[in-house]
Order: C-alpha cells, then structure tokens, then sequence
C-alpha cells in the first residue's frame, strides 16, 4: 500500500512535468536517460562488493565467502536481474502512457532506486527485514507488467506486432 501513495504523493506534489515526447523513439530515449540512474545502487552495490571482497580475510579468490562479501554480492547480482526486468517493463510503458502521465517514468525509477537501496540496508541487518525493500521493488514491477500486458492485449490488440 505504501508504493501507490509515494507514487501518486510524487505525482501530484513535485513540481516538474515530462518534457514533450511525441515519438516513440524520443519516449524510449527518455526511458533510457531515466534507467540510467536507477543503476546508481547497483554501481554502488559493486563498489562495495569490491571493497569488502578486498578487505575480507580470503586468501582463495574461488573459496568461501564471509557473510559481509556474500551480502554485496547476492545484492548486485539480484538487482541486475530486477534492473533488467525494470528497464524492459519501463520501456514497454512508456510507449503506451499518454503525454501527460508520462512524469511517471522518472518516478518509478526514483522508487526502484530507493527501494533497492532499502533492499540492501535491510539485507544487510537480517535477512528477516528485507520483505519490505524486495516488495517495494517487485510489486511496482508487477503493476507494470500487468498494465503493460493489458494494454497489449485489450486496449491495442491490432497494434500487437506492428
């Protein structure tokens, strides 16, 4: 429930619009620019990754890993995977919003990264506590998909593979 309301919250208080897109193409740029940033946490994940990988005590680059590395690494490795879902779903949605929702797309990209970073604060507390980071990431994700296939299949079902 918390996802929506940020959302919608953004939306209606933050006082920015999307520039006109009247191209499919300018709206896949903009997609772009905007999932550019939301691999700052997955950028961040690696460094940190690297740093404690470094500075663990493993001597062996192949054997076990301490906890604080296996941490970083099963976080940048599952915010890939999510990215690579986020960027696809995005691109798709943007190509069906009307000009003047469009402002969502840099919103939705703000909530990916916040959420992967509160992801990986709450990993790293325990793993109990991560639930509230991955559904913020995974149910935006899920909404996506499941608007991006109504629209494909419902709304313009002679556009499918044009």
């Amino acid at each position: 429930l918390l996802c929506p309301c940020l959302i919608y919250g953004a939306y209606a208080f933050l006082p920015f619009d999307a520039p006109l897109l009247p191209t499919v193409s300018a709206r896949l740029l903009y997609t772009l620019r905007c999932a550019a940033f939301a691999t700052f946490p997955i950028v961040l994940g690696m460094i940190v990754s690297g740093i404690s990988r470094l500075c663990s005590s493993a001597l062996e680059p192949f054997g076990e890993l301490q906890r604080e590395v296996e941490i970083h690494r099963t976080y940048v490795s599952q915010s890939v995977h999510l990215f690579i879902l986020y960027f696809f779903n995005m691109a798709v949605l943007a190509t069906y919003l009307p000009q003047e929702v469009l402002k969502l797309i840099p919103l939705l990209t703000g909530l990916f990264a916040i959420s992967r970073l509160i992801y990986w604060l709450s990993y790293a507390v325990g793993r109990s506590f991560r639930v509230f980071g991955f559904s913020m990431t995974f149910l935006p994700l899920l909404a996506m998909l499941l608007w991006n296939l109504y629209s494909m299949f419902v709304l313009e079902p002679d556009n499918l593979l044009a």
